[in-house]
């Protein structure tokens, strides 16, 4: 059973412990989406080649993602505070290597290291958030995701006017030291809920006709071991897969895709603003990976997660599409990485609610941990891309098995996972289950 953790009562709150661990989603963000601003910068220095460079990007996001049950674990058990801080710290300790790396193997070794940290940070981040607001679970995981999403918004025209001024390796030093240095400073203040008493109890029970609605499963928490065994489980770990990796291809290669199509430099006037193509897309990508979490969030609370999950994938199979057909123009180009950005970022909202929604809050940070290793999945498609378009000798044939990829994860959603999500509520809602209510929220 969890408890608060000393020292920290004070800020154990539901909306303090949000903003805490928003904060320290924002300074992990550029881990993974300021990566495409250096990919040119180390070839040109190394000339390793764009396929080996990213490689290191893989690393990064399979170490970040397919250790989160286990840092989900210790959470569960130990509370989220260790798991932050030492996860700063590792953060810090990656880009710092980054700044020297002269080797592939060590720029590999500083990927995996950065990777541990930005899991155990971010894995902390939505498990914790999961298990205070229980009963809003897609707005609590989309705002947190989104400070992955858009945290590194402010910072892309820093990082990257830094990079041309003072080189990318004093900008990954300085960059890393800052970020990772916060991320230890608000891990000291994050707390776990107590846990459930009576009053909480009583309450859940007379809100359980409205979370039935939503697909909240209060009557059944699933351990990890029944999570694995669930085809529940698969199906979403499926088109989770399937959705991340379009979007990582998007994450990591976005600054070469741009130098191909010669947009690298190209200006763009656009809300009064000029900035270079890629700059701008990269401010404005962040910007609507990041609201596109808490917004679909809140509509998945409302209309449900499948029916959301089917709308939002649609509409990322139809602008990588367009990206694809009309992304040569400068203006285009922003426009559309927006609209695929802003239609991919809610995955990391809507897979982590729906994951407590079914198998429970007990277990949260561990379940939704296991799931979140899809992403780590995916990532190993990233490297092929840079691959299929060498032999292609465009990005063509990547777009479309993004855009098909999307799609076939719209229709899985409404037709596969809403069905067998149907059966599973009605299964743990029937009294022969052996649950209760009160019971279930007490073991909490």
């Amino acid at each position: 059973m969890e408890q608060r953790q000393g020292g920290a009562s004070r800020f154990a709150s539901p909306w303090v412990q949000l903003v805490f661990g928003v904060i320290c989603m924002a300074m992990i963000a550029n881990m993974q989406y300021g990566w495409t601003l250096f990919v040119n910068p180390i070839n040109e220095k190394y000339h390793w080649g764009r396929a080996a460079i990213q490689v290191a990007f893989t690393i990064f996001v399979v170490t970040e993602t397919w250790l989160v049950p286990v840092e989900g674990w210790l959470v569960d058990k130990y509370g989220p505070r260790p798991v932050v801080v030492g996860g700063g710290l590792l953060c810090a300790i990656a880009w710092v290597l980054n700044s020297f790396a002269s080797s592939l193997p060590l720029l590999y070794v500083a990927a995996a290291v950065g990777g541990l940290g930005a899991g155990a940070v971010y894995g902390t981040c939505v498990g914790n958030a999961l298990k205070w607001f229980p009963n809003r679970r897609g707005l609590a995981a989309g705002i947190t995701a989104a400070g992955f999403g858009a945290g590194s918004a402010a910072t892309v025209v820093p990082i990257a006017n830094m990079i041309k001024s003072s080189g990318y390796e004093a900008t990954f030093l300085w960059f890393g030291l800052g970020q990772g240095i916060v991320v230890l400073v608000l891990g000291l203040a994050l707390a776990a809920p107590a846990s459930h008493g009576a009053a909480a109890a009583t309450r859940a029970i007379g809100k359980a006709a409205k979370h039935a609605a939503q697909g909240v499963s209060a009557v059944y928490n699933a351990s990890p071991r029944e999570v694995i065994a669930s085809p529940i489980f698969w199906v979403m770990y499926a088109m989770f897969v399937m959705m991340a990796a379009g979007g990582l291809m998007a994450t990591a290669q976005l600054g070469p895709i741009a130098k191909d199509f010669g947009l690298h430099d190209a200006p763009v006037s656009l809300l009064g603003l000029t900035l270079p193509a890629l700059t701008f897309a990269l401010t404005i990508d962040r910007v609507l990976n990041g609201l596109t979490r808490p917004f679909f969030g809140w509509v998945s609370d409302r209309i449900g997660r499948e029916n959301t999950m089917f709308v939002a994938f649609a509409v990322e199979a139809v602008g990588i599409v367009l990206l694809s057909r009309y992304g040569h123009s400068p203006v285009a180009f922003v426009v559309l990485t927006g609209i695929v950005f802003f239609a991919w970022g809610e995955i990391y909202s809507l897979f982590p609610a729906t994951c407590g929604d079914t198998f429970g809050p007990k277990f949260a940070a561990t379940n939704a941990g296991l799931l979140y290793t899809a992403k780590g999945t995916a990532a190993l498609l990233v490297p092929f891309s840079s691959v299929i378009t060498a032999a292609t000798g465009s990005w063509h044939a990547v777009f479309m098995l993004a855009s098909g990829m999307a799609a076939v994860s719209a229709l899985l959603a409404v037709f596969v996972l809403k069905p067998l999500r149907n059966a599973h509520r009605q299964k743990h809602a029937e009294p022969a289950a052996g649950f209760s209510y009160r019971n279930s929220l007490v073991q909490e």
